[in-house]
């Protein structure tokens, strides 16, 4: 059972450990990159060996982060979930780091409180937005580095703050990073306003794929394994295609299947109204928030396709 903690506790634990080791989740977003990164920024103002882990590739365009990776050469003696709802969403390649968790920072409704300790806060509309605060706390200058970081969590977590997940403090705190330094023109180019013609090829194939279900309530769109290959498109922009099906007008529930290199697919949910995705993938092993969830389903494609659809019906 994990201890639930508050920031002032989460402070006084980092503040204790060395050696600290950041786990991000697999399939990087802005978030958990953006989070970790500047978290290892503030930690080393304060003398402490830190590094950053996850099982897949990071993308080339968050280069900006300067995360320092752990190449293995020295042993963790304290390790930081950022931004993990559960550790099925570590990866394969983090197994030998989970012996234990010691400290698990996040906002997911859904944390399956897997960690010694838990500092859960749920209205945050991403991790950084915690992360800020802690960096406030430690009395140490934001760096335009840190400003970055967490500006790029809070944009991509809120979709540039179109999302119902942002607020008012959101908002406040990003014109604070804007303030600090945070490149914000920069970012939302890279991260908003740029297509590779990877990415484009790739929305091509999935709207080829594309599927309506439940009175045309409902969209879905998926990718295969050998699409993904032979595009070559990055990790990234998958994470930035699943958003598509929801745009679609009169559209409530949109799905996105892209299958991983295991075999099973990656369930990307996004709702409006009064669905709630985090119940469909809640159902399905995953989780997430209301609006935007997630799951993965080890099947085949219409195996896969019929078990969500069957949980968006329930909602719809």
């Amino acid at each position: 059972m994990t201890e639930r903690i508050d920031l002032a506790k989460t402070l006084q634990m980092l503040g204790q450990a060395e050696d600290i080791l950041l786990i991000c989740h697999k399939n990087p977003d802005g978030d958990t990159l953006g989070s970790a990164g500047a978290l290892q920024h503030a930690l080393q103002a304060q003398g402490k060996r830190v590094a950053i882990f996850c099982s897949d590739k990071i993308a080339e365009k968050y280069g900006y982060m300067q995360l320092a990776l752990y190449d293995g050469s020295w042993e963790p003696g304290y390790v930081v979930a950022v931004d993990v709802a559960g550790i099925q969403l570590f990866g394969e390649a983090a197994s030998g780091y989970l012996k234990r968790v010691d400290l698990c920072i996040d906002h997911h409704p859904s944390n399956a409180g897997y960690a010694e300790a838990t500092m859960l806060e749920e209205d945050s509309a991403a991790t950084a937005e915690i992360i800020y605060q802690l960096i406030g706390m430690m009395g140490i200058e934001m760096t335009k580095v840190m400003a970055d970081c967490l500006y790029t969590g809070i944009s991509t977590d809120t979709g540039c703050f179109k999302f119902t997940n942002t607020t008012p403090r959101t908002h406040r705190i990003a014109a604070e990073l804007m303030e600090q330094g945070a490149d914000f023109v920069r970012l939302n180019e890279v991260l908003f306003e740029s297509k590779s013609q990877q990415r484009l090829a790739i929305e091509r194939i999935a709207l080829s794929h594309l599927e309506y279900h439940f009175d045309n309530r409902c969209a879905l769109m998926y990718v295969t394994r050998e699409e993904i290959e032979r595009t070559g498109v990055e990790n990234s922009d998958l994470e930035g295609i699943t958003s598509i099906p929801r745009m679609i007008e009169g559209v409530v529930v949109g799905i996105t299947m892209r299958q991983l290199e295991s075999g099973s697919y990656k369930v990307s949910v996004r709702t409006s109204g009064n669905i709630d995705a985090c119940k469909i993938c809640a159902a399905l092993g995953g989780g997430g928030h209301i609006r935007a969830a997630g799951c993965e389903f080890f099947g085949n494609l219409e195996n896969a396709k019929a078990a969500v659809l069957a949980e968006v019906k329930k909602q719809i």
